[in-house]
């Protein structure tokens, strides 16, 4: 059966979806009589929600091409909001394929929103090179997303490594002739824990630039950026605990001051 969540939420417009099932008619049937709720994330909202999808009746002027192949619109409606957009696709019964051919709002809408959340850890312009790196990839360009997924990883390197050399017995010369894994080890005590356990994630990156075709790096998307995120995710985490001891020590000093 179809990823319904997958289908509309992350694969790019016009990337073919080969169906699975040996009775790829009835795979397809299923898929545009069925009636489903998947959990989302809501730009409006800016919080998950409930979708409910469903297939949009036709008009007259959308009959069927052919015995095997059809046009067809879904519905995407969140059940808190009444809030809708909508996903067009095409669907090839000889080729056994399913494509989808617009969207409204645009799987970058929804993203987009989720990663404003890492503005406390990324600068303005980082931010909006992991915009830029999910809306190419929204729109099928898989090297150029991984480029700007990889200008943030090393972006987040390049901060550790200030701090580093802020400390007694730093060999900045050793730093600059060792490899980009060498330096992560270097690096191990200032960075996040993930990134460090999972370095091989920058010479994936790198060899998508260097090395893949689109369609791999769209493959392999997903993957990546969820890696980036929890590295976000982890630096987000230590800076509020560091914001959370501050106001707690400042509190005690407070409270300790006014019981003497």
């Amino acid at each position: 059966m179809i990823d319904i969540y997958k289908y509309i939420f992350e694969i790019p417009l016009y990337q073919k979806v080969e169906l699975q099932s040996d009775d790829k008619i009835s795979e397809i049937e299923e898929f545009i009589n069925g009636s489903f709720k998947i959990d989302a994330y809501n730009p409006s909202l800016k919080e998950n929600t409930t979708y409910q999808v469903s297939t949009v009746p036709k008009r007259k002027q959308f009959t069927q091409l052919g015995t095997y192949t059809d046009y067809y619109t879904h519905s995407i409606k969140c059940v808190r909001t009444g809030e809708e957009f909508r996903a067009y696709s095409f669907f090839n019964g000889d080729a056994g394929t399913l494509q989808k051919i617009g969207q409204f709002k645009s799987i970058a809408d929804f993203h987009i929103s989720q990663i404003k959340q890492y503005k406390s850890v990324l600068s303005k312009e980082k931010l909006k090179e992991f915009t830029r790196a999910i809306g190419l990839a929204a729109n099928g360009v898989g090297i150029g997303s991984f480029v700007y997924l990889r200008r943030v990883f090393e972006t987040l390197l390049e901060e550790a490594h200030q701090k580093a050399q802020k400390g007694e017995g730093w060999n900045e010369e050793d730093y600059a002739n060792s490899r980009v894994s060498e330096r992560i080890k270097l690096l191990e005590s200032f960075l996040p824990s993930f990134l460090v356990e999972n370095k091989e994630l920058y010479g994936i990156m790198s060899k998508g630039v260097h090395n893949l075709e689109e369609n791999e790096c769209l493959a392999y998307y997903d993957t990546v950026k969820s890696g980036i995120e929890i590295i976000l995710d982890e630096k987000v985490e230590e800076l509020e605990k560091l914001e959370k001891i501050e106001k707690a020590k400042k509190q005690i000093a407070a409270l300790n001051s006014k019981l003497k």
